[in-house]
């Protein structure tokens, strides 16, 4: 899983009229929430937190907010939301989930299909029903993508299914491992 670093401070000021002069100074308003902990207002610099999250964008991404002001420091997060302005492509708020790094959670990792099957050169189609299976594990033990090889499928062959992946042995799979990811027709 990928790991980024973004710092931030302690957000002072809340209401509609006051985040709108952040966003006038260049800043971001986020939250950060947590399992039966206050949520927490935080600011960021815009131009950096918009390079960070277009970086992330659609991969699992454990981010390390750097948190001035703030007395745990350091904190783990996840992206939950984030809020764009549509007519400029402005990052407007962000909100952030607190995660322990060492307790196993679900993830949803997309599948790769790489190759040629053999079946499509010889005039098959392919078929695919999962494009993502969900991996129970430590965030940073989850995988970014999980490539698949097609090439030896045939046309009419046995598919390949969620228990034909390769997954390493600290993580689990949670869809049904007889499920079909790809066949040729």
């Amino acid at each position: 899983m990928i790991q980024v670093d973004i710092p931030a401070s302690v957000r002072t000021v809340f209401g509609k009229c006051e985040n709108r002069r952040l966003r006038m100074d260049k800043k971001t308003p986020a939250v950060v929430y947590s399992k039966g902990e206050d949520a927490v207002a935080l600011q960021f610099d815009e131009g950096t937190l918009y390079k960070n999250l277009l970086f992330i964008h659609g991969r699992n991404a454990v981010v390390t907010l750097d948190v001035e002001g703030d007395s745990k420091g350091k904190r783990h997060v996840l992206v939950q939301e984030i809020q764009k302005d549509p007519v400029v492509e402005r990052v407007l708020h962000v909100d952030f989930l607190e995660i322990e790094i060492d307790e196993p959670a679900d993830f949803v990792v997309p599948l790769k299909y790489t190759g040629v099957a053999k079946g499509v050169d010889l005039g098959g189609e392919l078929q695919t029903s999962i494009n993502a299976v969900t991996l129970n594990g430590r965030p940073l033990d989850i995988p970014d993508e999980i490539e698949v090889d097609i090439t030896h499928l045939e046309r009419g062959g046995d598919p390949i299914s969620c228990g034909d992946l390769s997954i390493a042995d600290n993580l689990s799979l949670k869809n049904d491992p007889a499920a079909r990811c790809v066949w040729v027709i």
